[in-house]
C-alpha cells in the first residue's frame, strides 16, 4: 500500500482518504453516498496495493485478491477497465504487462501465474489455462485513457500470437469455440451440458472486432481486414446457430449443436460484441426490463426469474447479480443507443451495493462479489464456496467506471482531443483534476443564480460535446486552455 493506518472503521476521518482524494480524480454527484463509495473503492484499492520494484515484475505495481499469491488475468483486465482514471498513480500497465511478458512461444498466455515462481497454474477443470479473451478489448480503452499509439504497435504481436493460441486450442471444425465452464467465469451457474457457449464465442468476437479497431487505429489495412473478416465469420454463426427465432434469446449448444434452453445472462456479452441487429438487441433489452426475466430488482440475475434455477437468495452465479455482468450488459446497452436505460440500471447496482454496505444506521457492512437479486445482501453460496469480500476487480467497475461513464455520462479520447458529457437531464455532478497524460481536466454543472452552468478547466485545447437529453440539447465547442464557463440557457 502507498499509504498506512492501522485503525478500522475510521473510513471518512482517516488522513488515508484525504491523501488519496489527492492524487486521484474527485468526482462530483448530487448523492453522497455515490462519491463515498468511490473514494472508498481508492482508498480499499491502496490498502492492498503492492507498489512493486523497479527492476522487479511489477516495476508499478500491482494488486491481488487475497494472499494465494496467484495473479488472474481475468481480474487483471476487469482491474485494468478502472485503474485508467488512477491518474497512473495505480499503474493500468503494469499486471497487463506481466502477462504479456509470460506468454509461451506457442502464445500461451495462462489464465494464472504463482508471483514468486512465475509459473503458470493448471487446474484440473481448466488444464490449458484458457481465459475470457478480453485484452484486445483493454488495450483498445487504453489507447483511448492514456493515448500511448506506440504501446498499441509494440503489443499486436502479442496479442495475435495469443489469439492463434486459442484457434489451436479451442477452435472447432464448426467455426465455434468450445472451453472449459470455468473459463467462461460462471463459476456454479447450470450449464446443461453446453459445449459450445454463446458468452466464450461472443468474447472471442470481441476480441476479434477489437483487433481490426486497433488495426484501424494503427492504419495497418491487412490487420484490421483479417480480423474484421474473423469477426464477420463468427457473428454469422452466433446469429445462424445460436439465436433462437421463437424465444428471440441466444443458446449455448450442446455437442450436437443443438440449442440449450437455458437463458441466462452470458446470453448479452453477444450486445458487447455488436452481434444482435437492432430488431434482435430490441428483444433482448425487453428481458432485460420485463420483471419476469432478467428485470429483478438489482439489476441483472445470471438467470432470470423465470427459470427453475433462480432462487431469492442468489445461490452463487447460479441466479447472483455480479457486477462484472452490470457493465457488460450497460456497455453492450450503450452499442445501441440505450443510454438512459443503461445508466438507470447502473444506479439501482450501486444502489444494492450501497445499501448492502450500510444495511442500517448501527450496522457496518461490507461489498461483495454476488449479490441477491431481489433485495439487500450478499448472495448465499453453495457449500464450500466463499462469496469473496471487497472483491475490487469486480466492485471497481461499478463504483469507477460505471460511475465516471454512464452515471455521471463521460465518454473521455485522449488521442481525439474529445470529451463528450451526456446528461439525461441537468444536475450537480461531474469530475475534477482527471489527468489525460500531460493535461487535467476539470467538468462541472452546477446551478447558480445565472441557471445552470457547466464549469471547465483545462492545461491544452480539447472538445468538448454535451447532450442533454431531456431538453434535447447538444453542442460542441472548443475549450481552450484555462478556466471558462458556459450557461445552459445559452446553448
Amino acid at each position: 500500500m502507498r499509504f498506512k493506518d492501522k485503525e478500522q472503521g475510521f473510513f471518512l476521518r482517516c488522513g488515508v482518504l484525504e491523501l488519496v482524494k489527492d492524487l486521484v480524480p474527485r468526482i462530483h454527484f448530487y448523492d453522497q453516498d455515490f462519491v463515498d463509495m468511490y473514494d472508498r473503492t481508492w482508498v480499499w484499492l491502496d490498502e492492498v496495493w503492492h507498489p512493486g520494484e523497479k527492476d522487479g515484475m511489477f516495476s508499478e505495481g500491482y494488486f491481488t485478491h487475497g494472499n494465494s499469491g496467484v495473479i488472474n488475468l481475468f481480474d487483471v483486465c476487469l482491474s485494468a477497465l478502472f485503474l485508467v482514471y488512477s491518474n497512473q498513480i495505480y499503474s493500468p500497465y503494469s499486471m497487463i504487462d506481466f502477462f504479456y511478458s509470460m506468454q509461451a512461444e506457442n502464445g500461451l498466455i495462462a489464465e494464472s501465474y504463482d508471483i514468486e515462481s512465475k509459473t503458470p497454474v493448471f487446474t484440473e477443470d481448466n488444464p490449458l489455462g484458457i481465459s475470457f479473451p478480453l485484452l484486445s478489448y483493454v488495450e483498445f480503452v487504453f489507447y483511448h485513457k492514456i493515448g500511448n499509439k506506440k504501446r498499441l504497435k509494440d503489443i499486436v504481436p502479442v496479442l495475435e500470437k495469443y489469439f492463434q493460441w486459442i484457434q489451436s486450442s479451442c477452435m472447432c471444425p464448426n467455426g465455434l469455440y468450445s472451453v472449459p465452464d470455468s473459463a467462461t467465469h460462471m463459476g456454479n451457474l447450470p450449464r446443461e451440458g453446453a459445449v459450445y457457449t454463446v458468452d466464450y464465442n461472443s468474447a472471442v468476437a470481441i476480441y476479434a472486432l477489437y483487433m481490426s479497431y486497433i488495426g484501424d487505429i494503427l492504419n495497418d489495412k491487412e490487420l484490421s481486414f483479417r480480423y474484421k473478416r474473423i469477426y464477420f465469420s463468427i457473428k454469422t454463426r452466433i446469429n445462424s446457430m445460436m439465436w433462437d427465432s421463437e424465444d428471440k434469446f441466444y443458446y449455448d449448444l450442446d455437442k450436437n449443436e443443438k440449442r440449450i434452453k437455458n437463458k441466462h445472462i452470458g446470453c448479452y456479452w453477444t450486445m458487447l460484441a455488436e452481434i444482435p441487429n437492432d430488431e434482435y438487441a430490441s428483444f433482448l433489452i425487453d428481458k432485460l426490463k420485463d420483471e419476469d426475466e432478467f428485470g429483478t430488482e438489482n439489476p441483472f440475475p445470471s438467470v432470470p426469474a423465470s427459470s427453475k434455477y433462480f432462487t431469492a437468495d442468489g445461490n452463487g452465479y447460479a441466479c447472483g447479480v455480479t457486477s462484472f455482468f452490470i457493465y457488460m450488459v450497460v456497455k453492450g446497452l450503450m452499442n445501441y443507443g440505450a443510454f438512459v436505460f443503461a445508466r438507470e440500471c447502473a444506479i439501482r447496482h450501486m444502489y444494492f451495493i450501497l445499501d448492502t454496505l450500510h444495511p442500517d444506521a448501527e450496522t457496518q457492512g461490507d461489498s461483495w462479489e454476488i449479490y441477491k437479486p431481489s433485495s439487500d445482501g450478499p448472495a448465499a453460496m453453495p457449500d464450500g464456496v466463499e462469496n469473496r469480500k471487497r472483491y475490487l476487480p469486480m466492485l471497481g467497475l461499478v463504483s469507477i467506471a460505471l460511475m465516471i461513464e454512464n452515471i455521471i455520462g463521460l465518454e473521455i479520447s485522449l488521442p481525439r482531443k474529445t470529451v463528450n458529457w451526456t446528461m439525461q437531464s441537468l444536475e450537480e455532478m461531474g469530475i475534477e483534476d482527471l489527468s489525460l497524460k500531460k493535461n487535467s481536466i476539470t467538468i462541472l454543472s452546477n446551478k447558480n443564480t445565472r441557471g445552470w452552468e457547466i464549469r471547465l478547466e483545462s492545461e491544452k485545447l480539447y472538445y468538448f460535446t454535451i447532450h442533454i437529453l431531456e431538453d434535447d440539447k447538444k453542442k460542441t465547442l472548443p475549450i481552450p486552455s484555462g478556466k471558462c464557463s458556459m450557461l445552459i440557457d445559452k446553448l
